[in-house]
Parts: structure tokens; C-alpha cells; sequence
């Protein structure tokens, strides 16, 4: 079936077919090419007419002519898969981006549905990721969605490659890194480290970057799920999948929404926001037989948590961190708030009675430590009661000791990194709540692994 554009306006473009065809079903895939034969995907956005349909442009419109030539593909877009991928960068419709041989079949469509809920199985296990912080008060779910959420230059990016670092190295499954809006300057970066890390054979990098047309960047998120779920239910491989920036995807939805016309809902977002997130969202699920395990960094505009995009991934997450800019600021690394992330799996009956009655002795103490900040900078910490004094104490000694090190920051700050156990986290916060680290300086919990190693430290060789 083929037609003609009538009608371009940056990436929105208009096309017609002769009266009494079947007009291409939405979501299908066309093909046009430009002035100097370069091919451009459209997607089949609206009916106008019996005979004219809206697309929206895949690729850059510029040399575009109108009158060029529309030819139907006859189904959806579609995304390469299998082993085939295994070690590759690609963009979202398959063609390679590190100058590698090109991508074929088998392949499958980009937009499909969620599983079915009796096919689902809910997250129940612990994904230790070797992060103190995130092991105690926000333990991973194997097999749910997880979320880091943070304003700018809270180090978002740092703890998604830190985890992939910590991770990937102990995964027997496949990786999938969806890079939404990324810089040029990131995603290189992040190849040359799985490169040289030696876990790219395993991995796949599907980038739709920041100089990219938004209907590129708003599908590349599905893309990269459609790889993951091709190797949870063809190869019945666990999976993870990180995504960075989930939020990227939702703007890139609004820019989107916006180009065609649509009226703004609530702080200018796009009318179909929870129907964006919840189709890419929903289908991140687990079966008997593998695991989707996600991790997504999601930018929080203006640190404002109750943004109506970040309040609607809040939705779907199993487990919530939430990156701190005062703990950025005074150097309390990983920036996590440890009063305001949390985990769907931290129950007695999932993470066990001891790690959580230590998670919320742990919370209890910081929260105590919260309340009193304000007082303390009036009227310092003398004036506090015995008590208040003693949990303020051990608040400072607990934060100072869920800080660590991070592998992927060791070629700015020198300073190794390092991975540890949930049972060797366990037993130190234990061992400073019960008080024997009363008498250690703050200081020596800086920045280190377990409380045995601090300890060790300090005490010099």
C-alpha cells in the first residue's frame, strides 16, 4: 500500500492514500525517504480521514519532501532479538551503533501487551546489590521494578553504574541498558567501562540520545523491554534491565503529545500520562520460569518529589530510593534518604524478623536524629537530655557508616570499592545501635566496608 505526504511539521507528518483503501491501523509502521534517499520510519498516530493518516516521524524530517512517497510495512515496528544482539549497541530500530555487522531476524514488535496476571510472579527475593544503604532500608526486588529518584547532580547516574557494577559481575542472566536521552558523552563512556569490565558479551545498549527526535527517545524504552522479555521467554533468562531516564521517557511522551495537538493536563504534562507510564511500566514482570529485574533512575524536576510524572512511577515501583542533595552536600555518599526510601519487601516474612526490627531500629534512631536537628542549631547539643543526646550520637555514627566507597567513582577519588554482605551491614548497624561504637570517633565510619574493617583502620597496622 503506498501514499503520499501532504502535509509535514516537524515531526508530525501527514499522509494520503487513495480513496477506498484500508487505512494503515494505528501504531503500524511506514516508510518514506527523503530528498537524498535516506529512508525515515513514520508510526501511524491518528485517522484524519478515509483517506489520510498521522504519523509521527522516527528520524529526522529534515529533506523531507512533500508529494514523497509513503509505502506501508504492514505491521508494527520491530526490534531485533536473540543472541544476535548479545554484545551490541543499537539504536531502537535495530541498526547498530558500533560500527558492527547489521541486525536481522528473528525480531519481534516493539508495542505488545503485559502478561497475563496469572503468568506473573510477584517479587519475593532479595537482590543483594552489596550497597549498604540499599541492602538494609530499600532491599532490590529479584524480578520488580525499582527506582532511583533524584534532582540534577545528585548522582543518579553514579549509583545506576555503581549498581551495574556491583551487579552485573554476579548476574548469570542477560543485561539490557535502555539509554533514554542520554549524552553521546555518557553512553560512551558507559561502553567503554562494560568494555573494559568485560561483562559487554552479555549485554545489550539500546541508546536513543538527547540530539535524537522525541518519538525516537519515547520509544526506546520499549525497545530495550522488548530484548529483555525476548530473553525471559525465549532463552528463559533472568534479566536486568536499567533504564536511564525514565523521566526523559515521559518528556519525550509530552513533546510528543504536544506536536499533535493534544491539551495539556495537570503542570502541562500530556493528557495520557498514567497510560505512557503504566504500558512500559506494566509489562516489567517475572514468570516461573525468569526474572526482569528493574533498576530506573528517574530525574525529579526541581527536587520536587510530588511532580505528577515521578508521583505516577511511584505507581509501579517495588522499591523507592530517593537521593538526597544535603546528603550530597555533606559528602554522606551513596546520597540516599534513608527516611524516604523503602521496599515493598523489607516484612519480617520476606528479609527476615532481624533484618527488619534492625532496618527500623535504624529509621527510628535517624528519624529521632531529624526531629532534633532544628534544636541542636539553636541551641546545640548540651542542651539536649541524656537521651536524646545518646540517639543523636548514634544517628551520626549509623549514617557515617551506611556511606561507602564506590568502584566507579575510584578514578576521581582514589579510594577503592568496596561490596558488602547484608549480614556483615546487619551486624554493624546491630553492633552501634546496642552502642559498643559510642566511643568511636564519627570519622572512622567514614567512607568504608564493614564495622570490622573501620575498626581495623582506625587501629592502624
Amino acid at each position: 500500500m503506498q501514499g503520499e505526504v501532504t502535509s509535514i511539521a516537524g515531526p508530525v507528518v501527514d499522509a494520503r492514500f487513495e480513496a477506498g483503501l484500508t487505512l494503515p491501523p494505528i501504531g503500524h509502521a511506514l516508510r518514506v525517504r527523503n530528498v537524498r534517499g535516506e529512508p525515515i520510519m513514520l508510526e501511524t498516530v491518528g485517522h484524519l480521514d478515509r483517506d489520510q493518516i498521522r504519523t509521527v516521524a522516527l528520524g529526522d524530517t529534515q529533506g523531507l519532501a512533500l508529494g514523497a512517497a509513503v509505502t506501508a510495512t504492514g505491521g508494527p515496528l520491530r526490534i531485533p532479538v536473540g543472541n544476535q544482539v548479545r554484545g551490541r549497541i543499537i539504536d531502537m530500530h535495530g541498526h547498530p551503533l558500533d560500527g558492527g555487522e547489521p541486525l536481522g531476524e528473528p525480531s519481534l514488535p516493539l508495542c505488545r501487551p503485559s502478561r497475563p496476571l496469572i503468568d506473573r510472579v510477584p517479587a519475593r527475593a532479595v537482590f543483594e546489590t552489596g550497597l549498604k544503604v540499599l541492602d538494609l532500608l530499600a532491599p532490590i526486588p529479584r524480578g520488580g521494578n525499582s527506582g532511583l529518584f533524584g534532582g540534577a547532580g545528585v548522582g543518579k547516574t553514579v549509583l545506576m553504574m555503581e549498581l551495574m557494577h556491583n551487579t552485573v559481575h554476579r548476574h548469570h542472566g542477560a543485561t539490557v541498558f535502555a539509554g533514554i536521552g542520554e549524552r553521546s558523552r555518557e553512553a560512551r563512556e558507559l561502553w567503554l567501562e562494560m568494555a573494559d569490565a568485560n561483562v559487554l558479551p552479555s549485554a545489550v545498549l539500546v541508546f536513543g540520545q538527547m540530539n535524537e527526535t522525541p518519538g525516537i527517545r519515547f520509544r526506546t524504552a520499549l525497545a530495550a523491554l522488548t530484548i529483555a522479555e525476548s530473553f525471559r521467554d525465549d532463552a528463559r533468562q533472568d534479566v536486568l534491565l536499567f533504564m536511564d531516564n525514565v523521566f526523559r521517557f515521559v518528556q519525550a511522551g509530552n513533546e510528543v503529545s504536544g506536536m499533535l495537538g493534544r491539551p495539556p493536563s495537570r503542570v502541562g504534562y500530556q493528557p495520557t500520562l498514567a497510560t505512557d507510564v503504566a504500558s512500559l511500566e506494566e509489562r516489567i514482570s517475572s514468570t516461573p520460569h525468569a526474572a526482569i529485574t528493574s533498576v530506573q533512575a528517574v530525574y525529579v524536576p526541581a527536587d520536587d518529589i510530588t511532580d505528577p510524572a515521578v508521583a505516577e512511577l511511584f505507581n509501579h515501583l517495588d522499591a523507592f530510593l530517593v537521593l538526597s542533595r544535603e546528603a550530597a552536600a555533606e559528602g554522606l555518599y551513596p546520597a540516599v534518604d534513608p527516611l524516604r526510601s523503602t521496599s515493598s519487601l523489607l516484612q519480617p516474612e520476606i528479609v527476615g524478623t532481624r533484618h527488619a526490627e534492625i532496618a527500623a531500629g535504624v529509621r527510628r534512631v535517624l528519624a529521632k536524629y531529624e526531629e532534633l536537628r532544628d534544636i541542636i542549631a539553636l541551641m546545640g547539643v548540651d542542651e539536649l537530655s541524656v537521651e536524646d543526646q545518646r540517639a543523636v550520637s548514634r544517628a551520626r555514627r549509623l549514617r557515617r557508616f551506611l556511606t561507602q566507597p564506590l568502584s566507579v567513582t575510584e578514578q576521581f577519588t582514589g579510594e577503592r570499592g568496596v561490596h558488602v554482605s547484608t549480614p556483615e551491614t546487619l551486624a554493624g548497624c546491630e553492633a552501634i545501635l546496642r552502642g559498643e561504637c559510642d566511643e568511636v570517633p564519627e570519622d572512622a565510619l567514614y567512607m568504608g566496608g564493614t564495622l570490622e574493617e573501620l575498626l581495623a583502620r582506625r587501629r592502624g597496622p
